[in-house]
């Protein structure tokens, strides 16, 4: 009798530890975080697309919730991931514009911090945070998977000679004539299409993962950026699809059908993750690295892809930074909802933490946004800043509605707009309220420490601020 009750006892015991475990992992949601490239805000069907279909975004927008004020890092590739990955604005952020430069070995990104709280971490798609051997490869930045393009510029090309998947090189079928040495250039021998290998990639591992354990996807297709090493012909495709009968110019048929090739992309990932019974735990987010690009051929006016702002990417006005924002979870965000809630991608790193039950480390410029992700209320974040080392230089501060440009850094004149009255900035009103240019020209100054791999300050109190 004593040993039929000490195992009923134990029997209990166990089965209360499986409930509570399962209980935790439930409490800890599976994260996909969806990176186009170059995508402008408007070139999605829910955010005002009128010519290329996008049913799967849309659906997720009618299922979930659509972000009308998000903001990327930057207006170009890398510091914009550099931002996303890391929680720190480019004030503070090693990369300010596309450089060849490595994330060190002790820097904080979401994986680390996911992977550690024991989340499994995958990313496929395009990296370009440091180059193969580095201390800023992925699978030394908290990613146990890896698939796609380690290098940016490698990443321009749509058939190349090969991808890497964690760590070595695979290669693929396409003949590449004068082959750059990251793998850029222009095939003449095109067999495999390496947008379609990474949403692959990406649905084979997704159909990997268990219920039992949590995981985080930063699935980062190239889609629609151009090939720059193509020139005028630089928007590469199979085939035109649905839009070839059109009588747009073929760039733009190309460009139409890179939109439509990621929206079933992102189909597909909703698909298998309802088929693999993830769905109800799993929030999946999807924006892009920065607004349109004109490169490859691309007219970005052609579609209207930045809608009713001005600027388009290497721009600090709306059409260069204010990007589209979905969130999908069945369950967990309201259903149809639109949120005008301000935020940014460097948010990403805390709000992932938050839904993961961990904490943020100290110093970051990272505010979790999930109370408006689920729909409760949340008082504004504080203001979000921008600084850009290409071109004349740039920096930007949007605090509330006010939002204020300054080209080049630090020394040229202050533009303020009022993006409640004036969302496309056609007006500058720096002459009216020079209490506010002054008040934002001090967080200009106060956001910004010094980088080694980008202009030094002149007549900037920033100048004294220590390197961090």
């Amino acid at each position: 009798m004593l040993l039929r009750t000490v195992a009923r006892h134990q029997a209990a015991c166990l089965l209360a530890f499986f409930l509570l475990a399962a209980a935790a992992a439930a409490s800890r949601p599976n994260i996909v975080f969806i990176l186009a490239d170059d995508l402008g805000y408007a070139d999605v069907g829910c955010f005002g697309q009128k010519r290329i279909p996008t049913p799967h975004l849309d659906r997720i927008a009618r299922e979930g919730v659509r972000f009308t004020q998000f903001y990327a890092g930057s207006p170009v590739c890398a510091p914009s991931r550099n931002v996303l990955m890391t929680g720190q604005h480019t004030g503070h952020a090693l990369f300010r514009r596309n450089a060849k430069l490595a994330l060190p070995a002790d820097q904080v990104t979401v994986a680390r911090l996911l992977r550690e709280a024991g989340y499994r971490t995958a990313l496929v798609g395009k990296w370009g945070l440091g180059a193969e051997g580095t201390t800023g490869a992925p699978l030394k930045q908290g990613f146990e998977h890896f698939f796609g393009y380690v290098d940016q510029t490698h990443a321009h090309n749509y058939f190349p000679t090969f991808l890497v998947r964690n760590g070595e090189r695979v290669p693929l079928r396409n003949v590449v004539p004068d082959e750059g040495p990251l793998g850029q250039g222009v095939a003449s021998v095109r067999v495999d299409y390496a947008a379609q290998l990474i949403a692959d990639e990406a649905v084979a591992w997704l159909g990997r993962q268990s219920r039992d354990q949590p995981f985080f996807l930063y699935y980062a297709p190239t889609l629609p950026h151009a090939n720059n090493e193509g020139g005028e012909k630089g928007m590469e495709i199979p085939d035109y699809g649905a839009f070839a009968a059109t009588d747009w110019p073929d760039n733009e048929k190309a460009f139409a059908a890179m939109v439509s090739q990621l929206d079933r992309d992102v189909g597909r990932i909703i698909e298998t993750l309802e088929r693999h019974e993830l769905g109800e735990n799993t929030i999946v987010l999807f924006s892009s690295d920065n607004g349109p690009h004109r490169e490859g051929g691309h007219d970005p006016d052609f579609f209207d892809s930045n809608g009713p702002f001005r600027g388009h990417k290497r721009d600090l006005y709306e059409g260069g930074i204010r990007v589209p924002l979905l969130a999908w979870a069945p369950g967990r965000v309201p259903a149809g909802k639109t949120s005008d809630f301000i935020a940014y991608q460097g948010d990403f790193l805390a709000t992932a933490a938050d839904l993961a039950g961990i904490a943020v480390p100290a110093g970051l410029d990272s505010v979790s946004f999930r109370p408006a992700l689920v729909g409760q209320t949340q008082a504004a974040r504080p203001a979000l800043y921008w600084e850009f080392h290409e071109r004349a230089t740039a920096q930007a501060v949007r605090d509330g509605n006010w939002k204020a440009v300054r080209s080049p850094l630090f020394t040229g004149p202050v533009e303020l707009y009022d993006l409640a009255r004036d969302p496309g900035e056609a007006t500058d009103v720096a002459a009216q309220h020079p209490e506010v240019v002054a008040r934002l020209v001090r967080i200009m100054e106060s956001a910004h420490v010094p980088s080694p791999h980008g202009p030094a300050p002149a007549n900037s109190v920033a100048r004294d601020v220590p390197a961090r």
